[in-house]
């Protein structure tokens, strides 16, 4: 009998073992497939490690991630919240289930969720920003809901369970992309993306016949296709093109154009304005064809997606891009251009104030002046609004939309307006730039708004009190010298300011004081502007206030460096590492008799020798990278200590070996 119970126990362990290990390997998996970019992947590894309760706070945020990486924010909303009430330690985590919660249209939610963000005393300050700019944006959500014109709006027959978007008119026919290829876009479990086309019927609305391929030269089975747009004479095609694996998944877009020869379509070439490292998509003409417009995630520009424009000339050749500018562009994502009868341009936005997601909005230039406006209702909803067309006038058209109560992902809706002259139609009559004009948020009593930003703040000492500085100076800088603008002193209730900033500037704060570490703190005015429709007065002042915390010169010190992260049993300097280690160099230029101990750490998982030998040199080309920046070698020392000082000394999972592979400085000297 005895015999019969441990065999029962050792199968019943075994079998629990057995259910452990799998439900460990199917959260790597999901961690793998989470790293590669193949979010629905991903998704069902975490669900299979939900299953079996393994890690269930971090597989519900992964869940959350993949689904908000894949643009399916509603459905990330019930994991961010499992993730954030079984107490998730992430700092931006908060921030993204606000951001879900707007996309769903549960705005008083959504609102709370942000200013607790904006309260937490570790998120990203850039985010904490935009939270506060996402308060006041919710704050006048309802009133964008009123601003409804007289248009009706309906789903075309076209539309699928899967993606239709970006529409486009040919003459007679619609082209649009379609998630229609046989091959699957791991990123969001939809077939990849074509262009197809179909005919317009007298009545646009109904569409005849059924979407066929716009030409089997433009068809690669391994990447997805989108966003076409033509030149005036219909002779030039430019879209997107990517997501093959071969890069990075999110950054694996190019425009690429094709010319009809004879009534055929040419095998499509990449253009040469590509940024490599960057997104680049949705394409547009101006109306004379002489100008691309298009939208790029790369460097330089304000925030996240921006719209930029290039010329053309009679042979082929494109100009260097040019950012379209603040006025247009957000700390957002701001894209889908599309020029209109008469040079109006229309696009899409998550930056300007809006109703959820994307929401589309139109562009008017006059006397220099450039009016933004919101289309308001039937247009936008909570969810994606974007690629927006014109159809033979301006009072019908198509666009796309993810809203509820459609057929699939995206959606192509058709839009009309009365004829009448005297109703609210998409070309409003009246002049937008018109001063007396109620509509124009940029004047108010036929006078223009005014904002006067200005840079405050206080310096404190760094740890859990946060105790007020006397006497410390404050340096401003602009971004790009090192010409100083304003030497600020704090008074006894550590406070300094204000000084004069300029929108779509950025700054660099230098706090000393005696007996303190020198810090550098940066400022950005990118997304800081206030939209006009948020301006109650001709002139409003606006100071920005900044804490910067000074942690006292101690011998003995020390400090973690974060993010500074090396290949498996490897020890060069990683890009990433760089950009950390950059920070250190200039913290040792500010305080320049300062001498430290630079040490790395290891985890456990190797034998003490190797892990020793390994930290030694992992420190020593910390030490070298420092010193090729010009620091002086007298100045640090090199140390590894194995995994002799471990932080947590029985770690299990990857993140608590991830803490003990740290890299440290101690201050030796000063």
């Amino acid at each position: 009998m005895k015999l019969l119970r441990s065999v029962f126990t050792l199968v019943i362990l075994s079998a629990l073992l057995s259910g452990c290990n799998s439900a460990m390997q199917a959260y790597k998996d999901g961690q793998k497939k989470f790293a590669n970019g193949e979010y629905e992947l991903a998704i069902k590894g975490f669900q299979k490690a939900a299953q079996e309760n393994y890690e269930p706070v971090q597989t519900s945020y992964y869940i959350a991630e993949s689904y908000r990486l894949s643009n399916r924010f509603k459905e990330a909303i019930p994991f961010y919240k499992q993730a954030l009430d079984a107490g998730l330690a992430s700092n931006d985590a908060r921030f993204q289930y606000a951001y879900a919660l707007k996309t769903a249209g549960q705005y008083s939610e959504a609102s709370a969720q942000f200013a607790s963000f904006a309260k937490d005393t570790v998120g990203s300050q850039a985010l904490k920003d935009r939270a506060l700019r996402e308060v006041e944006i919710l704050r006048i959500a309802d009133r964008l809901k009123t601003e409804k014109m007289e248009v009706e709006v309906k789903n075309i027959p076209l539309n699928t369970a899967g993606s239709e978007f970006s529409p486009t008119v040919l003459g007679r026919e619609l082209v649009f992309s379609s998630s229609k290829k046989e091959k699957i876009y791991k990123n969001n479990g939809q077939p990849m993306l074509g262009l197809y086309k179909v005919s317009i019927t007298e009545d646009p609305g109904a569409i005849q016949g059924n979407p066929v391929l716009l030409s089997p030269e433009i068809l690669a089975e391994d990447a997805n296709e989108a966003s076409p747009a033509f030149s005036p004479d219909g002779k030039t095609l430019v879209f997107a093109r990517g997501n093959t694996g071969k890069k990075n998944s999110s950054k694996d877009v190019d425009l690429y154009m094709s010319r009809n020869v004879e009534g055929k379509w040419t095998v499509p070439a990449p253009l040469p304005i590509n940024d490599s490292l960057a997104w680049d998509g949705s394409p547009a003409f101006s109306r004379d064809g002489k100008t691309l417009y298009f939208a790029s995630n790369r460097a330089g520009g304000a925030g996240g997606i921006d719209i930029y424009r290039t010329n053309m000339d009679a042979s082929g050749r494109f100009s260097k891009p040019v950012n379209m500018g603040r006025d247009i562009n957000t700390a957002g994502d701001d894209m889908f251009p599309y020029v209109a009868e008469g040079g109006k341009l229309y696009f899409a936005s998550d930056g300007h104030p809006g109703l959820g997601k994307l929401d589309l909005f139109s562009a008017t230039r006059s006397q220099g002046v450039i009016t933004i406006e919101n289309m308001g209702l039937p247009f936008n909803s909570p969810q994606d609004d974007f690629g927006l067309v014109f159809y033979e006038g301006l009072n019908r058209g198509f666009f796309s939309s993810n809203r509820d109560g459609g057929k699939g992902d995206d959606d192509i809706y058709y839009f009309s307006a009365p004829e009448d002259p005297d109703s609210t139609t998409i070309a409003r009559n009246n002049d937008p730039n018109d001063p007396l004009n109620p509509n124009n948020p940029n004047y108010i009593n036929g006078k223009p708004k005014v904002v006067r930003y200005f840079l405050g703040g206080n310096v404190v000492t760094a740890g859990q009190e946060s105790i007020p500085l006397d006497s410390a100076i404050v340096h401003i800088y602009p971004d790009t010298s090192d010409v100083q603008i304003a030497q600020l002193p704090t008074g006894s209730d550590g406070k300094f300011g204000k000084q004069s900033v300029e929108e779509g500037r950025s700054y660099v704060l230098l706090a000393e004081r005696k007996g303190y570490i020198s810090r550098r703190e940066p400022f950005s005015m990118t997304g800081r502007s206030i939209p006009p429709i948020f301006l109650t007065k001709e002139l409003t002042d606006t100071t920005f206030n900044v804490t910067i915390k000074l942690d006292k010169l101690e011998l003995n010190k020390t400090f973690v460096l974060e993010n500074i992260y090396y290949d498996l049993n490897k020890y060069n300097i990683r890009p990433d590492a760089a950009i950390e280690l950059d920070k250190l160099v200039q913290i040792l230029k500010d305080n320049p008799s300062m001498n430290i101990e630079l040490s790395s750490h290891t985890d456990a998982r190797a034998t003490d020798a190797y892990n020793m030998t390994l930290s030694q040199n992992r420190a020593e080309s910390a030490v070298a990278y420092l010193n090729s920046k010009g620091i002086d070698a007298d100045r640090m020392v090199a140390k590894g200590y194995g995994e002799r000082e471990l932080i947590v000394p029985n770690a299990k999972t990857e993140e608590e070996h991830q803490r003990n592979r740290r890299t440290e400085f101690t201050i030796l000297s000063y």
